[in-house]
């Protein structure tokens, strides 16, 4: 097992190794433009995204607390059957909603990536 990790950790070596020099072709500037252009071109889908995404994690937590509101009495095996699972579905929707609206903040006007683009298409 040992050995076949090491060749496994050689291997991700060598591709990092062999990925550097192309790496080291991009710079901010056209990351910038490269994130400016995308948040441009596919503003409108972010924004119904996002709005989906924080509209879903609210649909969750409102189903989980229904649930056990109609249900008079909570057991701890209700908790483990289901409330793990809720609680990790309202954290991933929420994460992608806030994620989503961060990179929209930052490419709109006065972000910090520098982007003067609306985000439903056209520059300002």
């Amino acid at each position: 097992m040992k050995k076949l990790m090491n060749k496994f950790n050689f291997a991700i070596i060598g591709l990092m190794a062999s990925m550097a020099p192309s790496m080291a072709a991009v710079t901010e500037a056209s990351m910038n433009q490269a994130l400016c252009d995308l948040a441009e071109q596919l503003g409108g889908v972010f924004s119904v995204l996002r709005t989906l995404a924080f509209v879903g994690a609210g649909f969750i937590i409102a189903g989980w607390a229904w649930g056990w509101i109609s249900a008079g009495e909570v057991k701890f095996d209700d908790v483990k059957k289901r409330g793990i699972g809720l609680l990790v579905g309202f954290i991933v929707l929420f994460g992608v909603g806030a994620i989503l609206s961060a990179f929209m903040s930052m490419a709109g006007e006065g972000g910090s990536l520098g982007c003067a683009a609306s985000m439903f298409g056209g520059k300002q």
